[in-house]
């Protein structure tokens, strides 16, 4: 589980970009985190893999407080995917790639070796093992980063705009391991994106503007403010779009329904 009580961060002194954030993320659980650029969500995700550490306020992640003197206990249990996998790449191969975490881990050689077979084959890389990382496709490098982040057997695994580089298919390629590994291998997963067609794959969501949850609850609750989201400069899924249209218009309803009533009379 991870529990933030009154979480603020700032760069620098005067602006906070996140402010008194509380929320509360439960075991194998799928939860996103919205909000255009800007709002702190990408902060809140570096906040909960202590990267940074906040200013006030408390993060437990586990039982493990977020501090400076817990980072090893944290990482055991807690990775994160960014957004752009070439920054995370620092092997010259995928199979040292993501054996790269193991040896910082003092893995004995075998089980290391075990584990890089297990979490390739897991995400489809295992026939790319003897690969240069820059010559995959924008969806195999991502695999390779989950990969690398998988092997080290963390609960909890954190996607930061994993699929704003990704072309349809290997956004949804994506989107389909991710629900692997949630549903069947009960990973924890965060999805920090701004993306609200992506969202709405996720157990709950919180919505964050200027560094506050001004909204959260199941995507069917949260798209059903589309005033809210608007103001925060997130457009919702066209499906949810015209749903809350009609759901707000009298003349639309009356003729949805009147061409239902002509549709049941054809036999």
């Amino acid at each position: 589980m991870i529990e933030l009580k009154n979480v603020s961060f700032s760069y620098t002194q005067g602006k906070k970009t996140i402010d008194d954030v509380n929320l509360v993320i439960s075991d194998s659980s799928w939860v996103s985190i919205i909000g255009h650029n800007g709002s702190g969500k990408s902060t809140l995700a570096k906040l909960l893999v202590g990267l940074l550490i906040p200013n006030n306020g408390e993060i437990k992640v586990n039982d493990i407080i977020v501090s400076e003197t817990n980072l090893v206990q944290l990482r055991k249990c807690i990775g994160i995917v960014f957004q752009n996998p070439d920054n995370q790449f620092v092997g010259v191969t995928v199979k040292n790639d993501i054996a790269f975490g193991l040896e910082n881990l003092n893995t004995p050689y075998e089980e290391m070796l075990d584990k890089i077979d297990i979490y390739s084959k897991l995400v489809s890389m295992n026939e790319y093992l003897d690969m240069e990382p820059h010559n995959l496709s924008g969806g195999q490098k991502q695999r390779v980063a989950l990969a690398s982040a998988l092997a080290m057997e963390q609960s909890i695994v954190i996607f930061d705009e994993a699929t704003s580089m990704l072309d349809p298919k290997g956004s949804n390629e994506i989107i389909d391991l991710i629900r692997v590994l949630n549903k069947e291998k009960k990973i924890t997963v965060i999805t920090i994106t701004h993306d609200l067609e992506f969202a709405k794959n996720s157990d709950y969501i919180y919505v964050l503007k200027k560094g506050k949850i001004i909204l959260e609850g199941i995507p069917e609750d949260v798209y059903s403010k589309k005033n809210e989201l608007l103001s925060s400069n997130l457009i919702l899924p066209y499906i949810n779009d015209l749903y809350e249209d009609i759901k707000d218009n009298s003349k639309i309803k009356e003729e949805v329904k009147e061409i239902i009533c002509q549709l049941s009379l054809i036999k």
